[in-house]
């Protein structure tokens, strides 16, 4: 009987040293997938580094390129792009506008009654339409006609509170963001396609007569009197209630950047200025490149599976459309090589664009000592249960890796343009011209999703552009301009119809 228990009590002692082998080996396992996700973590923060010395390079290299871009078309990534708007909004205007607003996957349809200097905006109402997906990669007949159709809807519902002036027409301000050659104040053509549209027979044309054809064909009595880019309304948006709003840029789904440029630096306009001796840049800004800006193979690899391989380089590392897929690339491939979410990669983790810039928000403002809002993301998102601190912390600081990178560059953008007009703190003001007046004070108007709702984004961008501008951060205000660019666009309208009664 004792040997037989002796026997019993060597199996079980083998079985748990069995067990504690493999306990004891999946912890080192683990142990080593976690430190081998963790140096990739850290090689990946190392790339993506914006130190001052290289936010600075990248300052300059921005200054450049506008100047380049105002010599010659072609002469510079930037597109520089006269907006022909040489008069902004002054806050006296009165009556009733519309814009419309393509910008992305959603357009909006909006209205607004001015009252003047004393009662400014009166009342204003607006409509937003997603694009079906279809019409993104359409005809221009049929992308044009679907805005056409929902705009005469919203005319047909025009309600109390709104009413044209005596003899007033329905003008219209027509926000169109993505790269237009504009010839006049009211036409333009179509460069490219951004932000996943592909409606090829689209570029080259005019996109003001296109979509006035099919308004004509729906019945309301309205014209285009104004296309301007979303920055450029922006910035018409801004300056109706601040004077000193000389740049507007959007951080949204797509960037770009506007601002109020001398004419006689618009070299490749010719000798012909306008009277006010300004005028309003299009930048095109999400296509700027530097050697300096601190690429990875991560953003080396999204680049080559999007639809414009080698274009708009600037707007890849720092808009609301890839921060996400950024983040999730750099997490699927710590999947991969470091299982970091367990044995089996999530499925849904191979899909492009799954984990959207709002996910990264939600798991970048968590500030529990648990980080639970990160795991409820990665398993609402991508279906991973019971994740682990250590791995919650990883994917946290991913996500802040990949928003302070892009918040910092954009900060570092913005400067270059206050370096272009002198407005940096570097060098004396050209004090008496029309964009350098006396006043020292620069207001940037800042709009989009992504600067307004991403927190943590937004504070890094504004410590970065502080940290550039040294002393002279006193005189310059980044601050939201909140749907500046939709109600911009309708602003314009009615400058240019209160400069056409003069």
């Amino acid at each position: 009987m004792g040997k037989v228990v002796a026997g019993v009590a060597i199996v079980c002692a083998a079985a748990a040293c069995a067990a504690a082998a493999v306990t004891v080996s999946y912890r080192m396992r683990v142990r080593s997938q976690r430190h081998h996700a963790r140096s990739f973590l850290l090689e990946f923060q190392e790339a993506c580094a914006t130190p001052v010395a290289r936010l600075r390079q990248i300052v300059d290299a921005m200054a450049v390129e506008m100047h380049a871009g105002l010599v010659s078309e072609g002469g510079s990534r930037l597109k520089m792009l006269p907006s022909y708007v040489d008069q902004l909004p002054e806050g006296d205007e009165k009556g009733l506008y519309y814009a419309v607003d393509l910008g992305g996957t959603n357009f909006r349809a909006l209205r607004v009654q001015l009252g003047g200097k004393e009662s400014r905006v009166i009342k204003q109402e607006y409509e937003e339409v997603a694009i079906p997906p279809e019409l993104m990669i359409g005809t221009s007949e049929e992308l044009f006609d679907f805005i056409a159709k929902e705009l005469s809807s919203f005319v047909a519902r025009e309600g109390d509170g709104f009413q044209p002036s005596a003899g007033q027409s329905r003008d219209i301000g027509f926000t169109f963001s993505f790269p237009v050659q504009q010839t006049a104040l009211n036409s333009g053509t179509l460069l490219n396609w951004t932000k996943g549209f592909k409606v090829v027979d689209a570029i080259g044309q005019d996109v003001v007569a296109a979509l006035q054809r099919c308004i004509q064909k729906r019945g309301p009595e309205m014209r285009i009197t104004a296309l301007v880019n979303d920055a450029v309304g922006a910035l018409a948006g801004g300056r109706y209630w601040n004077e000193d709003v000389m740049i507007a840029v959007i951080l949204g789904t797509g960037t770009n950047a506007a601002y109020v440029e001398r004419a006689q630096a618009i070299s490749k306009c010719g000798s012909t200025f306008p009277k006010s001796g300004e005028m309003v840049i299009n930048m095109e800004w999400g296509n700027f490149w530097s050697s300096h800006l601190p690429r990875t193979p991560v953003d080396e690899t999204l680049d080559n599976e999007t639809m414009n391989p080698g274009e708009q380089g600037f707007e890849k590392m720092i808009s609301g459309m890839y921060l996400g897929d950024v983040v999730r690339r750099v997490l699927l491939k710590m999947a991969q090589e470091a299982a970091l979410f367990g044995p089996n990669v999530p499925r849904k983790m191979l899909e492009a664009f799954s984990l959207g810039t709002p996910d990264i928000s939600k798991i970048h403002d968590d500030e529990s000592s648990d980080l639970k809002m990160v795991g409820n993301v990665l398993r609402d998102v991508y279906g991973i249960q019971n994740t682990s601190l250590a791995v919650r912390k990883i994917v946290y600081e991913v996500c802040d890796t990949v928003a302070e990178r892009g918040a910092r560059l954009a900060a570092a953008g913005i400067v270059g343009i206050l370096k272009k007009i002198g407005r940096d703190g570097t060098h004396s003001k050209d004090v008496g011209s029309p964009v350098h007046p006396e006043c020292g004070k620069t207001v940037v108007a800042m709009d989009g999703g992504l600067y307004e709702r991403y927190s943590k984004f937004r504070a890094y961008m504004q410590a970065a552009a502080a940290e550039l501008l040294g002393d002279a951060s006193k005189d310059v205000v980044i601050e939201l301009s909140k749907d500046g660019s939709g109600v911009g666009a309708a602003l314009l309208a009615a400058s240019i119809a209160k400069n056409r009664r003069k």
